[in-house]
């Protein structure tokens, strides 16, 4: 067997690097899909649990049980992302998937209240730490073409999950729902030992000296200095604040999008369940498709092509959610959610690749964490509002007036934000080179 040549290993190394950031959202899609279907399981499970812990059969300490994690899974997730700013993303998603499954798995055990509380509030630490760490990991592997598409697909994972996890009353009716949440929870386990090995931190590729300036700004910034970085940049709060508003309609479709379709139509809840979940995570799906791969190409043309592909699914969203809200008619709902979904799929793949235009890549899982945050906060707000607004003036008129608050964003996003580059590095390296000549 003859020794590969000099020359051979650097070909099988580049090689290498064209397929494995691939293989990183591959392997980052399971996690995320893992993500939301053990966090959305318990919803699905109330009655199967209740059999044996009464107290869930009371609405408001349900709801108090559903919250708590989306409070501390929001104040969580800026900490979380500062934190994936300075150490090993690799290791946090590992040891945050390991904890969350974990969780998953004790929850199997529980007989009463208090217990599930204290282990859904565990679970949303631990999940806070994922989305961030994973979000700028993808970015790194994909620092130009491929970027929006990349982190759509991983999106559509979240998407899956969502859907598979309302499945779980079915599965928890086949077997029990001590059952479901132990084999989860050790399918999480076991995936996490799969990542230690198969997952890999980015390596910098650039020269020696200019990875120890950049490392040397990075260790000697506080947490605190890289809050005041990214909040002194005026792009970043339009960004959380498009972020934040398109969030109020992507967490009311989740929520309330059944009962919505249940209540126009006048259909059981057997069929405008699947009907809703299915329509927004197909066409969302779909909608990443649109907007990974338009995006990608748009910015090769115009620095501004992500922002107008983003501004597109904005856009796409604003006439659905009228459509959504005063329709009455099983055929135009459903075209009205599969508009909805594209424009949000389009919408999401792009908003860590706009991110990166404005952000560092020193404060991006930071920044990202903020608007995680926001978007989280704002969906426990909007689901609690929603429930007290439903019979004063009714969740489809709600529904239409969620596309004014998005019509607010789309002029923004268009007016203010005019990135000089598609990587906020870029301008920075530049800008290096400009000083030491």
């Amino acid at each position: 067997m003859t020794k590969p040549t000099d020359t051979a290993l650097p070909q099988a190394q580049a090689q290498r690097s064209r397929w494995y950031p691939w293989v990183v959202v591959g392997l980052l899609w399971v996690v995320a899909l893992l993500n939301y279907m053990d966090r959305q399981m318990l919803s699905t499970m109330q009655s199967n649990i209740a059999n044996d812990i009464p107290a869930l059969r009371n609405a408001e300490a349900f709801g108090a049980l559903m919250a708590i994690f989306l409070w501390i899974y929001g104040i969580a997730s800026p900490f979380s992302g500062a934190i994936a700013d300075r150490l090993s993303r690799k290791w946090l998603i590992v040891g945050s998937l390991g904890v969350w499954s974990g969780v998953t798995y004790a929850m199997g055990y529980c007989s009463d209240f208090h217990q599930l509380m204290w282990l859904r509030g565990i679970m949303g630490i631990s999940e806070a730490l994922y989305i961030p760490s994973a979000l700028s990991l993808i970015a790194d592997y994909f620092t130009g073409k491929g970027r929006s598409l990349a982190i759509g697909l991983h999106m559509t994972g979240l998407y899956c999950g969502q859907a598979l996890g309302g499945f779980g009353s079915l599965v928890a009716t086949t077997w029990s729902w001590q059952s479901t949440f132990h084999w989860f929870g050790i399918i999480g386990v076991a995936y996490a030992l799969v990542l230690i090995f198969l997952l890999h931190e980015k390596k910098n590729d650039l020269p020696a000296a200019k990875r120890q300036v950049k490392a040397e700004k990075r260790n000697s910034e506080s947490i605190i200095q890289s809050f005041a970085v990214v909040f002194s940049n005026i792009a970043f709060w339009v960004i959380l604040f498009f972020f934040a508003t398109s969030s109020i309609p992507g967490w009311a479709t989740k929520n309330w999008l059944p009962t919505l379709f249940q209540d126009n139509l006048g259909m059981s809840m057997e069929w405008a369940g699947p009907m809703a979940t299915l329509t927004i995570a197909v066409s969302s799906f779909i909608g990443v498709m649109i907007g990974g791969p338009m995006s990608d190409r748009w910015v090769k043309r115009n620095v501004r092509g992500r922002i107008f592909t983003s501004a597109i699914g904005l856009a796409m969203m604003i006439p659905a959610l009228v459509l959504i809200g005063l329709a009455h008619n099983a055929w135009l709902s459903v075209l009205a959610g599969l508009f909805f979904g594209v424009g949000y799929g389009m919408f999401d793949a792009n908003n860590m690749p706009i991110l990166c235009q404005f952000v560092s890549s020193r404060q991006r899982a930071m920044a990202y964490g903020f608007m995680n945050s926001l978007g989280v906060i704002m969906g426990a707000i909007t689901t609690q509002l929603l429930g007290g607004l439903a019979e004063s003036v009714g969740l489809g008129m709600c529904f239409a007036l969620m596309g004014g608050i998005l019509l607010v964003a789309l002029a923004l996003q268009l007016l203010v934000l005019r990135p000089k580059y598609d990587d906020k590095d870029q301008e920075e390296a530049l800008e290096a080179e400009t000083i030491s000549e």
